[in-house]
């Protein structure tokens, strides 16, 4: 009994308490809601959401750009063919963007755009090299397996030669040649992607 009367004065002596409700202190007057009015609506700053009229609280909408970014791609990499590049032992231009295959979309999620797109691109290419003592026309093309968004520094640059009978000694030095497209290639997707940012 003794050690009941002990055990209680022990519960009612502790300093720990889930949840006490002070009844001395008085508390604030919980708000009262009200219907705004025409003039309230109209005197708050509204910001225009970023995607469709629907969407105005921004939450997650996808739109495809794939079709727009295909032909924009196309038009930008077809601008290379009056650009042609001189080399050592010869010089090559860039005929026509033979595919361009891969999607394109923009995501509004939570108020805020992102763009995003991957695409494999092959261009064929024409061009003149010193082989043999004697210039020689040579065709092929250019393959890039993946250009994306953000990685246009890692980008790389496939060549094939359309001529089987260059010895391999000229064909190393040609390939690496041809790989100085890369840099102009890089500089017209960074175009696009600056263009696919503001759509």
């Amino acid at each position: 009994m003794e050690g009941q009367v002990v055990e209680e004065q022990k519960k009612s002596t502790s300093s720990y308490r889930y949840w006490v409700r002070e009844t001395t202190v008085e508390a604030a007057p919980l708000p009262v809601p009200r219907k705004l009015s025409a003039q309230d609506l109209a005197t708050q700053p509204q910001s225009a959401p970023l995607g469709s009229l629907w969407n105005k609280a921004g939450t997650w909408e996808e739109k495809n750009l794939s079709a727009w970014a295909s032909n924009r791609i196309k038009e930008l990499l077809n601008c290379l063919d009056t650009q042609e590049l001189e080399f050592a032992s010869g010089n090559a231009k860039i005929l026509e963007v033979s595919s361009c295959i891969g999607e394109a979309s923009m995501v509004t999620v939570r108020n805020k755009k992102r763009i995003g797109y991957s695409y494999e691109i092959s261009l064929r290419f024409q061009g003149k090299w010193l082989i043999n003592e004697g210039m020689k026309e040579i065709n092929g093309s250019l393959k890039i397996p993946e250009a994306s968004f953000g990685d246009l520094e890692d980008m790389q640059l496939e060549v094939t030669l359309d001529d089987r009978i260059i010895p391999d000694s000229e064909r190393s030095k040609i390939i690496k040649d041809l790989k100085s497209f890369l840099s102009p290639i890089q500089a017209k997707l960074l175009k696009f992607e600056e263009e696919l940012k503001d759509r």
